[in-house]
């Protein structure tokens, strides 16, 4: 029997949870078992009285905020003890078509792919001023590059994972698990597939930020510390190129006028210096590169222990 868990973090969502609630889908062919469970992040208000009045499964509960990163993380791990097949995470603020999660699914059920994003229509998407909208495709972009994706919509929440993929999860960021987990999949050759989505009109503003700048700081910060975690060789290697690149022109512009002017003026010493500094650093980030490759390999070697652990504990 195939069993889907339907999955919506909170922070005080009593107005809007009824509605994402009652537009989940009841029944999805291939699907035997259909449920519902909320991870209530710290709510002060009614959330969790009205998840148990609606009939919510699972009620995952923190005694304060942790934010939605560690909020999906949770969520997973109470997904994989419950013996869910399929792990949906959806928005409570019912920013998403409930019965989308048909299309989310049906990859998985297909065994096409093991994640499934739901892409928003980002250009045209009637509540995204024109200016969000280039932030979304930027970060798409810059994110589908980290990832060694094609999602269109890298940042869309509304997705699909199946029991392995589950799994293979580790989030370590504390913002929000959207960027790791796309990135982590894309880098451990995790079969990845996107759909078209459909969304309903805005209920109330995001939580997840309080400002266009608050957000591109907290995602700039995030892409670069998973980029650091999953992509770190790649990293250090660049930085030492670029300065190995810079120290060689100095150097070169120092010899060429050795050769042609015999005695060049002392001014120029300040880039002797300089080419040399940045030689040195060059050789310091091709070292630094190399151990934080042996730190990305005794990292891998950890998740695959955990991936075991998981496995062995949910047989």
């Amino acid at each position: 029997m195939t069993k889907l868990i339907i999955q919506i973090p909170c922070f005080n969502e009593e107005e809007t949870l009824p509605m994402t609630f009652w537009d989940l889908p009841k029944s999805i062919e291939g699907i035997d078992i259909i449920e519902v469970q909320i991870i209530n992040d710290g709510s002060t208000d009614r959330t969790v009285e009205v998840a148990k009045s609606l009939g919510v499964d699972h009620i995952v509960n923190f005694s304060s905020n942790q934010g939605l990163a560690a909020a999906f993380k949770a969520g997973v791990e109470n997904a994989l003890i419950q013996n869910a097949d399929i792990l949906v995470n959806t928005d409570a603020d019912n920013q998403y078509f409930g019965s989308d999660i048909e299309k989310l699914v049906r990859p998985i059920l297909d065994n096409k792919a093991e994640m499934v994003v739901g892409c928003r229509p980002i250009i045209n998407h009637p509540e995204f001023t024109l200016f969000k909208k280039f932030l979304q495709m930027l970060g798409s972009w810059v994110l589908r590059t980290a990832s060694k994706t094609n999602v269109p919509d890298a940042a869309s929440g509304f997705r699909a994972y199946s029991r392995d993929c589950l799994m293979h999860i580790n989030v370590y960021s504390k913002f929000s698990y959207c960027m790791e987990t796309l990135i982590q999949a894309g880098n451990s050759k995790t079969k990845i597939g996107y759909v078209s989505i459909r969304v309903n009109p805005k209920t109330r503003d995001s939580r997840l930020f309080k400002s266009i700048p608050a957000y591109v700081y907290k995602s700039g910060t995030t892409i670069v510390n998973i980029f650091l975690i999953y992509r770190s060789k790649v990293f250090f290697f660049t930085l030492a190129s670029i300065t190995f690149l810079i120290s060689f022109i100095l150097f070169a512009r120092y010899i060429i006028l050795v050769l042609f002017y015999s005695s060049p003026s002392s001014s120029f010493w300040p880039s002797i210096v300089l080419a040399g500094i940045l030689l040195g650093l060059s050789f310091q980030l091709v070292l630094t590169g190399i151990i934080t490759s042996l730190i990305a390999a005794n990292r891998q070697l950890s998740e695959e222990i955990i991936y075991r652990m998981r496995k062995d504990l949910n047989k």
